[in-house]
């Protein structure tokens, strides 16, 4: 009800007029169970009844609203002269307020939703297919599949839509084009969504080439450093920095315990559901890439630390996820993005400086660890479930004790 964010007569009958009116109460009602706070809720409310304003202005209805109009809305402040708009947010905050408000009544089928979230809209056909085959045959997660048919699009849209027109100094003419624009990283994810993309044209038989052997490799010698990881003082250091009885500090605790002590990785506690944790065999089912699915031994600490949370947990209704988001809108982690952002804050609140900030140095960290306590390299890869032991041996590199006793004396010169 807007009485819960409202006080005055005449704002409320104001917000309840023009075309937002009959649906402004049932916002605010949705802004509360999301979590978001009272100063915000207002912002989002005032940019609602603004919303209606502008399109009553334009001439259309609630039922036209798009992403496009959304996007219109809020191009408009500078010359804003709509009716009622006094006290209307501008700037960030009406236009994400106009977006929950647009989600909201696209809930309610008064408009169609389309910004974004309807995976597939306005793309080729391969592409669509794509998509398809990613999910069904190789398991990859929403984030991949978003990641690999976007690059795919560009390449679509660059070549055009005859595949058997498409030549190998094309293909190649494409990726180092992209490569020249962008950073490393960015230019390894593209080398890997393309191949993949090739490859499904060749399955399919779209292409009678393996144009995947076109895309030029990128120079990385993975091998050629030793692991990110921190010292058995800097993982207590960083455990520490969740000591509290604050709700954020023992979720925050638990994220960290599982990443340290058993190698997750970020989507892998994202992705971790309440049905997951066995808390009579002391076990947990973890589903990594590939829906690739593995039990792991649960140790005490961090069975403890999941105990606390979820009795201090949040409820939210339609949600079996085990982390939730300590920011409205209240609900369970998007991607792994979120679980590596409890590591940076944690790796700042402990003034520890490291060149990885992510959920990965900890990943790194359980495995240089378990090789210093003597576990064998293929018990290490079936926890961190390596496909091959190459990539397992990749941490070998730590054990300095071992490399002495293998290393050859250099040389002397002798003039």
């Amino acid at each position: 009800m807007l009485e819960n964010f409202f006080c005055a007569p005449k704002t409320l009958r104001r917000l309840r007029s023009g075309l937002s009116g009959p649906y402004i109460d049932g916002f605010a009602d949705e802004l509360t169970r999301a979590g978001y706070s009272a100063a915000t809720a207002v912002r989002y409310l005032r940019a609602a009844a603004h919303l209606g304003c502008f399109v009553q202005r334009a001439g259309t209805s609630l039922g036209a609203i798009d992403a496009r109009t959304v996007e219109a809305f809020a191009r408009h402040f500078p010359r804003c002269r709509c009716l009622h708009s006094n006290g209307g947010a501008t700037g960030y905050h009406a236009y994400f307020g106009a977006k929950l408000f647009h989600r909201h009544l696209s809930r309610l089928d008064v408009c169609h939703h389309d910004d974004g979230v309807d995976d597939g809209f306005d793309e080729p056909a391969l592409v669509v297919a794509f998509r398809d085959w990613l999910r069904l045959h190789r398991g990859a997660s929403k984030p991949t599949v978003r990641l690999y048919a976007r690059d795919a699009v560009e390449l679509v849209k660059e070549l055009g839509d005859d595949v058997t027109a498409w030549t190998v100094r094309a293909v190649r003419d494409f990726v180092t084009g992209r490569a020249a624009q962008c950073g490393g990283p960015t230019t390894q994810k593209r080398i890997t969504s393309l191949r993949s993309f090739l490859r499904f044209l060749t399955f399919s038989g779209a292409s009678d080439l393996d144009l995947a052997a076109a895309v030029p490799a990128f120079a990385s010698w993975r091998l050629a450093r030793l692991p990110r990881c921190l010292s058995d003082d800097e993982v207590a250091r960083l455990i520490a920095t969740t000591d509290g009885a604050a709700s954020g500090q023992v979720r925050d605790r638990a994220i960290l315990l599982l990443l340290a002590r058993l190698g997750l990785r970020a989507g892998d506690v994202a992705q971790l559901r309440l049905g997951d944790i066995d808390w009579r065999g002391g076990t947990l089912l973890v589903t990594g890439k590939g829906r690739y699915q593995v039990r792991l031994p649960l140790p005490q600490d961090v069975g403890d630390a999941l105990l606390r949370y979820l009795d201090d947990r949040l409820k939210v209704g339609g949600s079996d996820r085990v982390f939730l988001r300590s920011i409205a809108p209240a609900g369970a982690f998007k991607s792994g993005d979120g679980v590596s952002s409890v590591v940076k804050h944690a790796l700042q609140r402990a003034g520890i400086k490291s060149p990885a900030k992510g959920a990965h140095l900890l990943r790194h960290t359980a495995a240089t660890q378990m090789l210093r306590h003597g576990v064998p390299l293929e018990q290490i890869g079936l926890v961190l479930r390596h496909r091959s032991i190459d990539m397992t041996a990749y941490y070998a590199k730590v054990d300095i004790a071992l490399l002495r006793g293998i290393a050859q004396p250099w040389p002397e010169v002798h003039s």
